[in-house]
């Protein structure tokens, strides 16, 4: 199955297209403005401790002063990143207090755990990590370890072994086994280690001749990490419509990931290059809650906070000889929708699938074979479980970041993300009523409604009666002023 990676890069934003059998499958999209700190690696200056906070305030060079606080010190740490008069060493012993461990001035090696919130700094850790594509290395570390995620004890046992056949002996730092290590060749984990001590390496040396505070290490940009993580042997080719972001990448395959440098392309074409392939049209149908299917069928998708919904709808499909075999045909198409959907919002946590009810059981066997087969394609980890006894299928993926509809929208101003407005007929009463309640507190020469010019008009039309009622029983004048309001739920009413 041939891939295809397009790289669309503009100065405020990098935005990447994964391309299979004709048909966009990913969309990742990352702002240079809203780029996070974590992972990044600095070398700090500890300005002051807090023995009563067992925490300590650490300068990298922000605005804010970071957070280190005891619990986050690795607490075997022996620094050899800086000359011994200019680092101090923390003791090996557990449970030291932070006073005899830090002291005012001090140089020190951290990394970004969370990113600066509100009048808060970023929180820092001593113990540091760095992420390749299939394992992640502990330099202060000597043990080798494998990711929760697989849970298969002898896979588990195979991939150790494997690594600590693959390290020489005089290898230092331990490592934990990513699950995009399963089934991954020697040459592959090879690959990775050289690329992280070589990350690592470079990280020591700067630590060592470089003033503190100062970045040592930022995680790679979107377009790196396309390079390190998703490139895989189907890859065709890599297209890049930037030509001095082409001339950086291709500079970082040649150090880092060298086997894909003769898939980088430049585009040059005159369109654009997400338009070339209708990637612009994928997202503008990625935000959108309605999802055609090509039988006619459809999907709704709502994203709450707390889970997303999924609901199979059969639409205008009436192609099958009979009703159940209509529904059988739409729910097998829908399974393989939703999987590509999943994908190309990158949904994440607790998500509900309410595929149209069916009488036969294979029938439901099938689609659930179905929508497994199509989720095997996805590189996030995903659990289904079957049908409910409500006829509902179960399932989660895990969040490895913002979906995309919370990167490129917000919730709309009109409804405050609910989805719906009020009626003019429902505002129409609640401005009635509002005017009641004025003219029992007030005595005005005359009432001004000014609302939107649909709830005007309303009032002059089907709530025309309704208005002049009030007027005779109130015995005030009532008058009416359109105005384009960001919501037709908004109104004034002026007293004259």
């Amino acid at each position: 199955m041939t891939q295809q990676i397009l790289i669309n890069i503009t100065p405020q934003e990098t935005r990447v297209a994964i391309v299979e059998r004709g048909a966009v499958q990913e969309i990742h999209v990352e702002r240079s403005l809203t780029r996070g700190l974590v992972g990044n690696i600095y070398l700090g200056r500890v300005i002051r401790v807090l023995p009563g906070m067992q925490s300590a305030f650490i300068d990298i060079g922000l605005e804010k002063a970071a957070f280190l606080h005891v619990a986050d010190i690795w607490e075997n740490r022996q620094s050899d990143l800086r000359p011994a008069s200019d680092t101090h060493k923390v003791n090996k012993s557990p449970g030291l207090p932070i006073e005899k461990q830090l002291f005012e001035g001090q140089a020190i090696l951290v990394q970004v755990l969370k990113d600066p919130i509100g009048t808060k700094g970023a929180r820092l850790t001593t113990q540091i990590s760095i992420a390749g594509r299939m394992l992640v290395y502990l330099p202060q570390e000597q043990h080798i370890g494998v990711s929760q995620k697989i849970d298969n004890d002898e896979e588990r046992l195979h991939l150790k072994n494997r690594m600590q056949a693959l390290l020489p002996p005089e290898s230092r730092g331990g490592f934990i086994v990513r699950t995009m290590a399963e089934g991954a060749s020697e040459q592959d984990l090879q690959a990775d280690i050289a690329y992280l001590h070589k990350r690592w390496a470079e990280i020591s040396q700067a630590s060592r001749q470089q003033p503190a505070p100062n970045l040592l290490y930022t995680d790679l940009n979107l377009a790196q990490r396309v390079l390190r993580d998703l490139v895989t042997d189907h890859t065709a080719n890599i297209q890049i419509d930037s030509r001095e972001n082409f001339a950086v990448l291709q500079e970082f395959a040649r150090i880092y990931t060298p086997s894909v440098v003769e898939k980088l392309e430049l585009y040059r074409g005159e369109r654009p290059l997400f338009d070339l392939h209708n990637v612009e049209q994928e997202i503008e149908r990625a935000l959108s809650r309605k999802v055609g299917l090509k039988s006619g069928g459809y999907l709704i998708i709502d994203q709450t906070e707390a889970m997303t919904t999924i609901d199979v709808n059969t639409g205008g499909y009436v192609g099958a000889r009979n009703f159940e075999e209509t529904i059988f045909k739409t729910n097998l198409e829908a399974a393989q929708m939703i999987a590509r959907q999943l994908r190309l919002r990158n949904l994440g946590g607790i998500i509900i699938l309410d595929f149209i009810d069916m009488a036969q059981s294979e029938h439901r066997e099938t689609v659930l074979s179905e929508l497994r087969r199509a989720l095997a394609a996805d590189r996030t980890k995903v659990t289904v479980h079957g049908f409910s006894p409500l006829g509902l299928v179960e399932m989660t993926r895990k969040r490895t970041r913002e979906s995309l509809a919370h990167i490129l929208c917000e919730p709309c101003p009109t409804c405050a993300g609910n989805g719906e407005v009020k009626t003019p007929q429902t505002v129409c009463y609640e401005i009635l009523r509002e005017v009641l309640r004025e003219a029992r507190q007030f005595n005005p020469r005359e009432f001004r409604i000014i609302a939107a010019p649909n709830v005007v008009e309303m009032f002059l039309e089907e709530e025309s009666s309704h208005l002049a009622a009030l007027s005779d029983f109130i015995g005030k004048p009532i008058a009416l002023q359109a105005e384009s309001f960001p919501s037709q739920e908004q109104y004034d009413i002026v007293l004259l």
